[in-house]
Formats: C-alpha cells, sequence, structure tokens
C-alpha cells in the first residue's frame, strides 16, 4: 500500500508554516514594553516591572466573535472580524482598571487557506496596535472531519494588568453620572437573531444596505467592534473613572449592573443618545419589541462609564475621539431593580 501522509489526510504543515512566515511580521509590529524574546518558542514572556508595574494585579479575559463569523465567511470579509476578536477581550479588561499587556488567538479551520488566516490574524494584529498590546504568539489548527473547508473558529486570550489600588470598580454612589460612548454599529453580539432577521427579509448580504449606511448589507454588518481602551484609560488615570461597563450580550440592563454595588441602581434616559440606524431597521424588519432590543444588543452605546466629574471626563473622551452622551444617573435603589432605561414613543427609531 502507499504510504499515508499527513496532508492526504487533509492536514497541511507547509501551509502552517507559510502562515506564519506571513503573520510574523504583522505581530512584530505590535511590539510594547514587556514582551521578552519573540514569536517561536513554547510560551511568550512578558516582564511586568519593565512595563512599568509597581504592585500590580493580572487581569485576563477570554472570548470569541459568535456566529458574526458567518457573515464573514459567507462575504469572504475577514480582516474585521479580527478586530472584534481583540475588542472583546481587552474592553472587558479596561472596564476592570487594567491596561492591556498582551494577547494570543486560536484560529481553527476544516482547511487552511493562508491568504483568508493571514486576513483574519491580521486584523487581529491591527486590533492589537490599537488597544496598545503585544500580539505575543496563537495557535492554528486545521481540523478536516470537525469543520467544513472554509469554516473556521475564531477565540482570543488576553492578559492586562493594574495597580492593586487603581481597581475597578471603586466608590460607585448616588449622584454619579453615567456616560454612553457611541458603538460603531452591531459590535459583536445577537447576530443570531440579526441573520435570523435577514433570512426572512429575504435580503442578500450582497445587497445595498437597507439602513443607508452605504455598501453592502454584510458590510455593514461587519463593521468591527470599537476598541475603548486607550480613551477610558485616559479618564481612570484622570482620576474620574468609579466604574465602567462594556455593553455585550444582555445589553445595558444586564451589564450596568455587574459593576453597581447593593443598593444603587442606574437611571438611563435612552432619549439621551442617538441609536446607529441598524437597530431601527432591524426592530422594525424583525418585530423586536424595544425589551428584547435592549437585552439582545448595545443599541448605540458600547461602553458605560461611571464619574464623578463628567465634563471633565466628557473632554478626555472626545479629546481621544469618543462620541459622548450622558445617558443618566446613579440613584439609591427602592426595589430589586438595578437598571431603569426611559424609552421615548416609536424608540429606537
Amino acid at each position: 500500500m502507499p504510504s499515508l501522509t499527513y496532508r492526504a489526510a487533509g492536514v497541511d504543515i507547509e501551509a502552517g508554516d507559510a502562515l506564519v512566515d506571513r503573520i510574523k511580521p504583522l505581530a512584530m509590529a505590535t511590539n510594547r514594553s514587556g514582551v521578552m524574546g519573540g514569536l517561536g518558542g513554547f510560551g511568550a514572556l512578558f516582564d511586568l516591572r519593565a512595563a512599568g508595574f509597581k504592585d500590580p494585579v493580572l487581569v485576563s479575559s477570554t472570548d470569541g466573535v459568535g456566529t458574526k463569523l458567518k457573515i464573514a465567511i459567507d462575504t469572504g470579509h475577514h480582516g474585521g472580524v479580527g478586530i472584534d476578536l481583540v475588542a472583546m477581550c481587552v474592553n472587558d479588561l479596561v472596564v476592570q482598571g487594567a491596561e492591556p499587556l498582551f494577547f494570543l488567538d486560536y484560529f481553527a479551520t476544516g482547511h487552511l487557506d493562508v491568504a483568508q488566516a493571514a486576513a483574519v490574524i491580521g486584523g487581529v494584529a491591527e486590533g492589537c496596535r490599537l488597544a496598545g498590546c503585544a500580539l505575543v504568539g496563537g495557535e492554528t489548527a486545521e481540523m478536516p472531519g470537525l469543520y467544513a473547508a472554509k469554516d473556521y473558529d475564531l477565540a482570543g486570550f488576553s492578559v492586562g494588568a493594574a495597580e492593586r489600588d487603581a481597581l475597578l470598580p471603586h466608590g460607585v454612589a448616588a449622584g454619579d453620572v453615567v456616560l454612553g460612548l457611541a458603538s460603531s454599529g452591531l459590535h459583536s453580539n445577537g447576530f443570531s437573531l440579526v441573520r435570523r432577521v435577514v433570512e426572512g427579509g429575504r435580503v442578500a448580504w450582497g445587497d445595498p444596505a437597507p439602513f443607508g449606511e452605504g455598501g453592502s448589507l454584510g458590510e455593514a454588518l461587519l463593521e468591527p467592534t470599537r476598541i475603548y481602551v486607550k480613551s477610558v484609560l485616559a479618564v481612570h488615570r484622570a482620576g474620574m473613572l468609579k466604574a465602567a461597563a462594556h455593553i455585550t450580550g444582555g445589553g445595558l440592563p444586564g451589564n450596568l449592573p455587574r459593576v453597581l454595588p447593593e443598593r444603587t441602581m442606574a437611571v438611563l434616559d435612552a432619549a439621551s443618545w442617538h441609536p446607529p440606524s441598524v437597530f431601527a431597521w432591524l426592530a422594525k424588519a424583525g418585530g423586536i419589541a424595544p425589551d428584547e432590543m435592549l437585552r439582545v444588543f448595545n443599541c448605540g452605546i458600547g461602553m458605560a462609564l461611571v464619574v464623578n466629574d463628567a465634563p471633565s471626563a466628557r473632554a478626555i473622551l472626545e479629546e481621544h475621539g469618543e462620541q459622548v452622551f450622558t445617558i443618566g444617573r446613579i440613584e439609591v435603589a427602592e426595589g430589586p431593580a438595578r437598571v431603569r432605561i426611559d424609552l421615548p414613543a416609536g424608540w429606537p427609531a
């Protein structure tokens, strides 16, 4: 019998080596203080003292991109989901007062397409650049029989650090102001519902976006998750930030309570911000009730900050390019509810 090979079984080692060669300069471009050594070792080393920390606490996060990947696979637009992957991890770190230090990715596929994988990991490198963290390694797994040939999945792992006395949340009290930072769109949550709405509306990914964003529907829905790390850290280092919530699955009602102390609640006014038009389209096309919209999607607010000096915090955030809304305040809770959102008629239109 002829000798079997790994390639005949569906795994191409040479393609994996070619991918490493292609992405190595992208990873090197994210290098930052504290990184020790380079790619290719069995593990990555990081020197916290060289990064400027004195009494650090490590903070870690892991996440994925969810079924947004299906749209990237179906449309062939892969770079943005790499940014999404980083954003979902580092935005979770910064709300705890941590500076993201390094990132690792896991890319699994049925058949390794070097160009496809390089586009995804190129997006990961760009996300790391935006967050100020180093892409120090990762894993590429070719698994025929487990994934269809062109399908892939992603996972990300990030580690950050904060000085022990700078961890968040801290000191939230009635009277504090809640600022909302505008999202760039859907970010990376709720796409199983989004895909159901698209299927029911009989529109194709290549059709013009029906909510007037320009470009195709697929391109508009793939707008990458905004990375808030540098702007939020700037407010924190200025001593104005008491708490922050990354608004992901669960929306504002599900995520703000995670950073509020007992016997407090956030009272928000949905008329104070302007959701991108994609949310009104989803609500109308899918017949989705306002409460369900708020529970599934960010609805235009990607990050909520509890601050003690709203005007100064707003100035810092706007200097960093954020669109900022004063969306509410912290009050004493009079019952079990932790978030109340007042909705204007016709919202989210």
